[in-house]
């Protein structure tokens, strides 16, 4: 199977192509927006980090930008600086050029101010833009594809239908040859020994045990029992009573197959098939990790519907409630409640989903893209400085 995509310079291959200009720092957020401004096909990623953090946030905060800078639904980057920030403009930009990607620096610092550095952005941009629209889509094997699958708003559909459907698309891209990435850490807790029992190799199922440990930890630390605390309010009144049962719906997203690999977040799988990556369960945290990981299209189940979404990629929403999906049409994409009805069995509707993933990732627009829903938010795990 093919999706119709773009080949970049580097090989890898886009569901989109943006033009993406990134703030290195919230200093210089307001004159980034102003640059993508009425610019069709530019994106402003809405970093309000680069300036504070420390060791490893300040990795966190690195790796993702760079993510975001180097993925294929890229075109081109715009880097804006403000010039006595931490993390640096110039190594940013550098380290995104890496990938061959074309790369435009503008320092406020150094061009003297808000009004010059917008005026030298907006004209970069303009001529990147002007080259992006020259790409053609190609067909490109669907093994190239990387998908990654989230949850929110969870209900008692959720792991009944709409999470095993997505498995069942899973594993149908997984036998393409693709790669899948399941995340949310804290959501496994009570179902991680089953999904380490999927591991390819002990070292792999350890460290899964030892990402779900750590985050029990962190919890504890911090004066909470985390498995009484979760699930959340929505989730009770969904029909959800304890974690463990929100955990065993949530492993259903990773289909069946082996666990090939464990990346922390935000960084790019390096083997394909299923992957897991260590996340917060935070749902647009989660979300930038997968982004930054290389994902080009992200699944996203929700029983009680979620509008959230993504600067760069396209997020699918699934439901298998009915009333859900009636209620919150204009929020979701795909409606699995057949499978509850029991008007359709999982495998069927799994091969329809993988049906839309497809042409999502050839261009057919989401719910959240038409709202223009562009959530982000970068894990941070200490005290900022």
């Amino acid at each position: 199977m093919t999706f119709d995509g773009y080949r970049r310079p580097d090989g890898t291959a886009g569901t989109r192509n943006y033009v993406l200009v990134i703030p290195s720092v919230g200093c210089s957020q307001g004159a980034a927006q102003s640059i993508a401004r009425g610019f069709r096909g530019a994106v402003c990623l809405p970093n309000i980090l680069g300036c504070g953090q420390v060791g490893v946030d300040h990795t966190l905060v690195e790796r993702t930008l760079v993510g975001f800078g180097t993925h294929p639904n890229a075109f081109a980057v715009v880097v804006v600086g403000n010039g006595c920030e931490h993390l640096s403009p110039q190594d940013l930009a550098e380290e995104i050029g890496r990938s061959g990607k074309r790369v435009e620096l503008v320092v406020l610092q150094e061009l003297g101010g808000t009004g010059k550095t917008v005026r030298r952005g907006r004209k970069a941009l303009r001529e990147l833009l002007a080259d992006a629209a020259k790409c053609e889509r190609e067909p490109i094997p669907l093994g190239e594809l990387i998908l990654g699958t989230e949850c929110g708003g969870s209900d008692f559909s959720s792991g009944l239908a709409a999470n095993p459907v997505l498995g069942a698309a899973s594993d149908l891209l997984v036998g393409q040859g693709g790669t899948v990435i399941l995340s949310e850490t804290p959501e496994l807790i009570g179902a991680e020994h089953l999904f380490a029992a999927r591991a390819r190799s002990p070292g792999v199922a350890r460290q899964v045990l030892d990402a779900v440990a750590w985050w029990e930890e962190r919890a504890i630390a911090a004066g909470q029992d985390i498995r009484e605390v979760n699930p959340s309010p929505g989730d009770i009144a969904g029909g959800i009573t304890t974690l463990e049962e929100k955990s065993l719906g949530c492993i259903h997203k990773a289909g069946t197959t082996s666990l090939q690999e464990v990346v922390p977040y935000a960084a790019r799988p390096s083997r394909k098939g299923l992957v897991y990556m260590d996340t917060p369960a935070h749902d647009i945290e989660q979300l930038t990790g997968m982004v930054a990981g290389g994902a080009q299209v992200v699944a996203f189940t929700t029983g009680l519907g979620t509008p959230c979404g993504s600067p760069l990629a396209p997020v699918l929403k699934i439901t298998a409630n009915g009333e859900t999906y009636r209620r919150m049409r204009d929020d979701l994409d795909f409606d699995a409640s057949r499978v509850l009805a029991g008007r359709e069995g999982v495998d069927a509707a799994g091969e329809r989903l993988l049906g839309e993933i497809v042409a999502v990732a050839s261009g057919k627009g989401t719910r959240a893209e038409k709202h223009g829903q562009m959530d982000f938010c970068i894990f941070q795990t200490t005290l900022n400085i």
